[in-house]
């Protein structure tokens, strides 16, 4: 089993959905990667800031699932980031109501002592001179670095996101992401040309429609699972990660093969997280649902044919 680091926001959502509203409740990227991570057990530590308004019941959710918090800095006198959305009815887009970056406006993330040799990062959604402000610090070459971003960095720092993807090996974004960062709009042609930029794997998220995973000329495919309701998509793209880093460095098996599970492991975990608002779904998720799901993922895509 490999270390894993997990850098992220920390954070305060407030959400509303076709299906209700939510006061500020807990959010941010590494939290969503932190709780699908330890599903997998694995020896992992949040690095991200929060400020004096931030509950200690939070962090100590996080400390009962086995992440280390030694990483969360605390601004006694800061606020937390803080982020609401209003989803449409299609649940597929949004519109951002307020963002409050807080104390995140001035995060120079310091990466444990005990965790500078972990063997897997899995770099969160932040500014691309954040996340390699992680990897400079890092005593030895992780055995996995994965990366999320979104369209807002491919905005206004894309000279900076070129650059940390040059020094990743696994690049998880969304379809339209992909098609923005390389200017085709094919996915296949797409993830080749971001290969070239350093990746050795590319992971893009379809949503609703699953997710495809690259690796040269082997191309593999995940469904997602069909949902009677989807409650809210907040935090679904940030679970997928950390249920992929989790497994993977559970695991410490990096071929594509096990890429492949992977993939799967994500899909199944994000499927829990739309259930509910924020994180309370993964919150409460227990491992024998986990396995349930994954079997009805196993149903899903497996078959017997015969050619003819």
């Amino acid at each position: 089993m490999s270390k894993l680091v997990i850098v992220g926001t920390v954070a305060f959502d407030a959400i509303e959905t076709p299906f209700g509203k939510t006061d500020k409740i807990l959010g941010g990227a590494g939290t969503f990667i932190g709780l699908a991570a330890s599903q997998f057990n694995v020896d992992a530590s949040v690095v991200s800031i929060v400020g004096g308004d931030f509950p200690q019941e939070y962090l100590d959710l996080l400390a009962d699932r086995n992440i280390d918090i030694s990483g969360i800095e605390i601004v006694k006198d800061g606020k937390t980031f803080f982020w609401s959305g209003k989803y449409h009815n299609d649940m597929n887009s949004r519109d951002t109501l307020v963002t409050q970056l807080n104390v995140l406006e001035h995060f120079n993330p310091i990466v444990p002592e005990d965790y500078k040799n972990a063997d897997v990062v899995m770099l969160g959604n932040l500014h691309p001179m954040v996340q390699m402000s992680v990897l400079k610090q890092m005593s030895k070459k992780p055995e996995l670095v994965i990366l999320d971003t979104m369209n807002f960095w491919m905005d206004c720092a894309l000279v900076d996101l070129h650059e940390v993807i040059k020094h990743i090996d696994v690049i998880t974004i969304n379809d339209e992401e992909a098609r923005q960062l390389t200017g085709e709009y094919s996915l296949v042609v797409a993830a080749r040309k971001i290969h070239a930029m350093g990746p050795k794997y590319v992971v893009i998220k379809k949503g609703e429609h699953g997710a495809l995973l690259f690796s040269n000329d082997n191309v593999f495919y995940a469904p997602a699972l069909p949902l009677e309701e989807v409650f809210d998509p907040t935090g679904a793209g940030d679970t997928f990660a950390g249920g992929f880093a989790g497994y993977l460095a559970k695991m410490n098996d990096f071929s594509f093969k096990n890429m492949k599970k992977a993939v799967i492991y994500g899909s199944t975990l994000a499927s829990f997280c739309v259930e509910k608002f924020g994180t309370e779904r993964m919150i409460h998720l227990k491992k024998d649902e986990v396995h349930k799901r994954l079997n009805e993922f196993k149903q899903l895509t497996q078959f017997d044919i015969e050619l003819t």
